[in-house]
C-alpha cells in the first residue's frame, strides 16, 4: 500500500470516530435533556401527591409549570457543559456521580434564582414550594445518574463492538510499556485496537503477543501506514527529553493525538506554582504533608471506616480465623513489622495465609502459586480478605483506609537508596488499600511505578480521592490480577 492510499484510508477511520464520538456525546446530552425534563414533572407529581411538609396549596395545571421546566432544564444542562461533563474522557464513576449531584444542585439553584426574575412579570400559577424546589434536585440527580449509567452502558457495548474505536501505536517496549499494553488489551471498552508496538532500542521483542513494527525512528512512516489515531511513548524514565521531544515532532507528521507516560519529576510537579527569582522562573513545589482540617478529616473517617468495618465483620473474620486454625497448625493472625508515618515502624496484622515456618529462610517476597500458601490462604489473597485484620491498626491510628501500602523495614532500606523520593512514601499514614493497588501495581510488581502513583496520591488528596478508591477497592475485590 503506498503512502497516500494509507493516508487516505487513515483520514477515512479517523472521520468515522469523529462522527461516532459527536454520536456518543449527542446521545448524553438527548439522555441528560430527557432525565432532567422527567425528573420536573415528577416533582410536581409528588408534590401534589405527597402531603409533606404540609399539603400543596394552589397548585395549577402541570402546563402552567412549563416556563420553569424550561429554565430548571437549560441551567442543569448548562451547569453540565461547563463543567465539562460532555466530553468521553474516561473518568471514574465516582467523579461522574460527584460531579451529576453538584451539577445538579447548581443548576436547580441557579433556575430558581432565574425564575425569580424573569418570571415576575408573568403568569405562572401555582406554588414552586421550597418542597418542590428539593423534589426538582434530587430526583435531577438521581435521574441523571440512572440515564447517565444506561448510556455508560450502551456506550461500553457499542465501543467492544466496534464503534468509535482508537487505532493505537505504543511507543516503548520495557516495563512502563508492558504495564500500558496490558491496561488497553484487558480493558476493552478503553476502546482501543492496538496495532502494535514501536522499538526504542535494538534488542526489544514482541510485548504480549503484540507485533513489534520497528523502530522509533521510523515512527512517523509507521503512522500514516498503519492508520494510527493515538500514539502513547512509555520510555523508561532514563530516556533523555530531546528523545521524547523528537519522538513527538514525529508524531506531529499525522493527525494523531500524543500521549507521554510521566516520568517522576512531571508527577511530582502536578500541584505546583510558577514564581520567579529576580526575574528568573521558578516552580515551587507545595509541601505535600497534610495539614490542619484535611489531617482531621481524614483521621475521623478512618475511625468511622474502621470501627464501622469492624462491627459489621466480625462474624466474617471470627469465621476465617477458625478455618485457619483447622486447617493448619499456628496462629490465626500473622504479625509482622512494617513502616509508617515518618518511617516509624510498626505491628500490621493479617490473618494468617502461609504455613507457620514460611520464612524460616529468610523473607521474600511471595510468587504466583506460592507453595508457602494453604489452602484457605489462597483463597483469602486472591479475595484480599486476609487485610479485614488491618481495621483494628487503622482503629488505633498506626495506619489509614487509605493511603501507600507499608512495606517491612529490610525493604525499603533497599528501595529508599535507588527509587528518586521513595521516602515521600512515609509523609503520609500507610493504608489498607491505595491509589497503586486498585490501578493493579500490588504484590510483586515495580516498586518504581507504585512509587509514582503512591507520590501522585499525596500530592492530589481529597476526601472524594479517598472514597473514590475505596468504591474501586470493593469493585476489585474478587478480580486483583496480582493478588496471590
Amino acid at each position: 500500500m503506498d503512502k497516500a492510499t494509507a493516508a487516505r484510508q487513515g483520514a477515512q477511520h479517523r472521520l468515522r470516530y469523529e462522527e461516532a464520538s459527536r454520536l456518543f456525546v449527542l446521545f448524553l446530552l438527548l439522555g441528560d435533556l430527557l432525565m432532567t425534563a422527567l425528573a420536573f414533572i415528577a416533582a410536581y407529581f409528588l408534590r401534589l401527591k405527597v402531603p409533606f411538609p404540609e399539603a400543596a396549596q394552589g397548585m395549577g395545571d402541570l402546563r402552567e409549570y412549563l416556563p420553569m421546566l424550561l429554565l430548571h432544564t437549560a441551567s442543569v444542562i448548562a451547569v453540565f457543559f461547563f463543567a465539562r461533563l460532555y466530553t468521553l474522557a474516561v473518568a471514574s464513576r465516582v467523579d461522574e456521580l460527584y460531579a451529576v449531584w453538584a451539577g445538579s444542585t447548581i443548576g436547580t439553584l441557579m433556575g430558581v434564582a432565574i425564575a425569580s426574575l424573569v418570571l415576575r412579570d408573568f403568569s405562572v400559577g401555582g406554588d414552586y414550594s421550597r418542597a418542590m424546589i428539593l423534589y426538582a434536585w434530587f430526583l435531577t440527580a438521581l435521574f441523571v445518574t440512572l440515564g447517565r449509567l444506561f448510556n455508560s452502558w450502551l456506550r461500553r457495548h457499542l465501543v467492544r463492538n466496534g464503534w468509535g474505536r482508537r487505532r493505537m501505536l505504543l511507543v516503548g517496549t520495557g516495563d512502563i510499556a508492558r504495564m500500558i499494553l496490558q491496561k488497553a488489551l484487558w480493558t476493552p471498552e478503553l476502546g482501543y485496537d492496538v496495532v502494535g508496538v514501536v522499538a526504542n532500542d535494538e534488542k526489544a521483542e514482541p510485548l504480549l503477543g503484540v507485533p513489534l513494527l520497528g523502530h522509533s525512528d521510523d515512527l512517523g512512516d509507521l503512522i500514516t501506514a498503519h492508520r494510527v489515531d493515538e500514539v502513547i511513548i512509555a520510555l523508561p524514565e532514563e530516556t533523555p527529553h530531546q528523545e521524547i521531544l523528537r519522538l513527538i515532532s514525529e508524531c506531529e507528521r499525522g493527525r494523531v493525538m500524543i500521549r507521554v507516560y510521566p516520568d517522576l519529576f512531571q508527577i511530582m510537579a502536578g500541584p505546583v506554582s510558577i514564581g520567579e527569582m529576580g526575574g528568573l522562573p521558578l516552580l515551587t513545589v507545595r509541601d505535600i504533608a497534610q495539614q490542619g482540617w484535611r489531617r482531621v478529616a481524614k483521621r475521623a473517617m478512618d475511625i468511622a471506616g474502621s470501627a464501622a468495618g469492624l462491627i459489621l465483620l466480625s462474624p466474617l473474620m471470627m469465621l476465617i480465623a477458625l478455618l485457619i486454625k483447622l486447617e493448619s497448625p499456628g496462629p490465626a493472625f500473622y504479625v509482622q513489622e512494617r513502616m509508617g508515618l515518618d518511617a516509624r515502624p510498626f505491628l500490621m496484622i493479617k490473618f494468617r495465609s502461609m504455613r507457620a515456618d514460611a520464612e524460616k529462610h529468610g523473607p521474600g517476597w511471595t510468587r504466583p502459586n506460592d507453595p508457602r500458601r494453604t489452602r484457605i490462604g489462597a483463597i483469602l489473597r486472591r479475595t484480599n480478605l486476609d487485610e479485614l485484620p488491618q481495621l483494628i491498626n487503622v482503629l488505633l491510628g498506626d495506619m489509614s483506609l487509605v493511603g501507600p501500602r507499608p512495606e517491612r523495614p529490610i525493604y525499603v532500606e533497599q528501595f529508599r537508596r535507588s527509587i528518586p523520593r521513595y521516602m515521600e512514601r512515609h509523609r503520609e499514614k500507610a493504608g489498607m488499600t491505595g491509589w497503586a493497588q486498585v490501578n493493579g501495581l500490588r504484590g510483586d510488581t515495580s516498586i518504581a511505578e507504585r512509587t509514582k502513583y503512591d507520590l501522585w496520591y499525596i500530592e492530589n488528596w481529597s476526601l472524594m480521592l479517598d472514597v473514590k478508591i475505596i468504591i474501586r477497592t470493593f469493585i476489585q475485590l474478587f478480580r486483583s490480577p496480582n493478588a496471590y
